[in-house]
């Protein structure tokens, strides 16, 4: 037998190119493997993103995204609207609400009272930002915020809605801004993970949302670019400490013989999702030892423990994960995403307003601060904000004021942003008189996106990976960056 070409007729295409990429396969996998070697030395080193990028020079370094699932309400917190008073319990005027898609919930209901917020606005600090009672906390830092008033969307439900504010898509599948922002400018922390997400969910538990792992996922890129979720109880990642007889230098020789084997096999392939479980190996080793002291919260001072509120000893709480933000923020993570959920008031307004604003309002205040004190917020662009608003209008009816409530909005919403090149104590766009439709400065999701990536450094309409003879891009065709926002 001739082995030669018995070995031609069995190889594909894409073992050809496996086999032939083993030179830099090889290469490649030097530096992700066993650091105590010196071919394996880059191993602790922070690696590169895409050679093109930045594309100039970037005003943040870091994203903290504390997106709020479930949508607040607007006209309640922040988009101050005298006109609600005027019309409470008359009939939204046909001209304003009329042809308008809403959710199942209100899609079918022919009386739209309008219903007056159910909080108190007072303006705030030089800037004179409107900021209602519930939200003391963020009312003390107004003059760092920037909000931005005239936010609008296009689903109504949402998961599609989260979807497409965190992938520009309302269909799962793409990746998220973390993994997008992961894959352009590499790694920035030796010892953690670039993107880490947090979930959080109010103590009533009043609304169903689920968190879904693609909202941190990495779409069609590589598997190495998805965010790492930290859990709410327990340790924070699974099988962080070792079995019962596994000492450290052990563990270090199994993860080395397993690196050689996937780098056999690597050869073989040409398969880089192999590449990427030898980096996950080696990035689960680096946090069996930086996890715990990142979770280790005795050294903080009482005062800075004090700001976050009660719950932030509670793991899994919104408080925990906005102090454990910014100790990952301090050792260069590039992305947090955290996600808390409970703002779905469609029966409960008047009491789980206030609910949700005291379990969040203060912790999200303490981290701006925080990162202020320890000069981190003028690189680290802050975020705050849900997928869409609120009614002006009832849901349910007038007198029943225990079950009032508002439905989903996507017409006008408000979000607010700070440090990373934002202006500080500046409120942008506007939406109508009763607060239901974004009329100046309209700002789009797409251009919230090209927003954040032009803070990094980044072109949105640049900034592309090639899938299935495509182009893609976060900001999918659209997309314009909101320039009167940046310093």
């Amino acid at each position: 037998m001739d082995l030669f070409q018995d070995f031609s007729r069995q190889q594909t295409r894409r073992g050809l190119l496996g086999t032939s990429a083993q030179g830099l396969g090889t290469a490649a996998l030097a530096s992700l493997l066993n650091p105590m070697t010196p071919g394996r030395a880059a191993a602790t080193e922070p690696t590169r993103g895409q050679s093109d990028l930045p594309h100039f020079t970037p005003r943040a370094k870091r994203v903290v995204y504390l997106l709020q699932n479930g949508a607040p309400s607007h006209v309640d917190l922040f988009d101050y609207k005298p006109m609600l008073k005027e019309w409470h319990g008359k009939q939204i005027p046909d001209e304003i609400a009329g042809g308008k898609r809403f959710s199942t919930m209100t899609g079918g209901q022919t009386l739209r009272p309008v219903l007056s917020e159910i909080t108190r606005f007072a303006q705030h600090g030089e800037s004179g930002a409107w900021v209602s009672d519930f939200m003391p906390a963020t009312a003390g830092i107004a003059d760092d915020l920037c909000f931005i008033k005239s936010m609008y969307t296009e689903s109504v439900n949402h998961a599609p809605a989260i979807t497409f504010f965190l992938t520009g898509s309302e269909m799962p599948g793409r990746p998220s801004l973390g993994a997008w922002l992961t894959y352009g400018l590499g790694d920035s922390s030796r010892n953690l993970p670039s993107f880490v997400a947090m979930t959080s969910r109010d103590k009533e538990a009043s609304c169903g949302q689920i968190f879904y792992d693609f909202y941190w996922g990495s779409g069609f890129l590589p598997s190495k670019y998805q965010g790492v979720k930290f859990r709410g109880s327990g340790e924070p990642v699974l099988y962080l400490a070792n079995p019962a007889g596994m000492s450290r230098e052990r563990r270090r020789g199994i993860l080395d013989d397993l690196a050689r084997m996937n780098e056999l096999q690597y050869a073989a392939t040409g398969d880089p999702e192999i590449t990427t479980r030898i980096a996950q190996y080696e990035m689960a080793y680096k946090m069996q030892m930086s996890v715990p002291e990142l979770t280790d919260f005795s050294n903080e001072p009482a005062h800075v423990l004090e700001r976050y509120g009660p719950d932030v000893h509670r793991q899994g709480s919104y408080a925990y994960n906005c102090l454990m933000a910014r100790r990952l923020l301090e050792q260069d993570v590039r992305f947090v995403q955290l996600m808390h959920a409970g703002w779905d008031q469609h029966r409960n307004l008047n009491t789980q307003l206030k609910i949700q604003c005291e379990d969040t309002d203060a912790p999200s205040a303490a981290l701006v601060r925080d990162l202020k004190e320890r000069g981190l917020l003028d690189d680290t662009l802050v975020i705050w904000g849900g997928e869409f608003g609120r009614t002006p209008f009832l849901q349910g009816k007038i007198e029943e004021t225990e079950t009032w409530g508002r439905d989903h909005h996507p017409y006008t919403f408000s979000i607010w942003m700070c440090g990373g090149g934002i202006k500080p104590g500046i409120s942008h766009g506007a939406s109508d008189d009763f607060g239901f439709s974004a009329v100046e400065n309209k700002v789009h999701v797409h251009d919230f996106q090209a927003t954040i990536l032009h803070l990094l450094g980044i072109d949105h309409e640049r900034f592309t990976y090639r899938f299935q003879g495509r182009r893609f891009r976060l900001t999918d065709i659209y997309g314009q960056v909101v320039k009167d926002i940046l310093r």
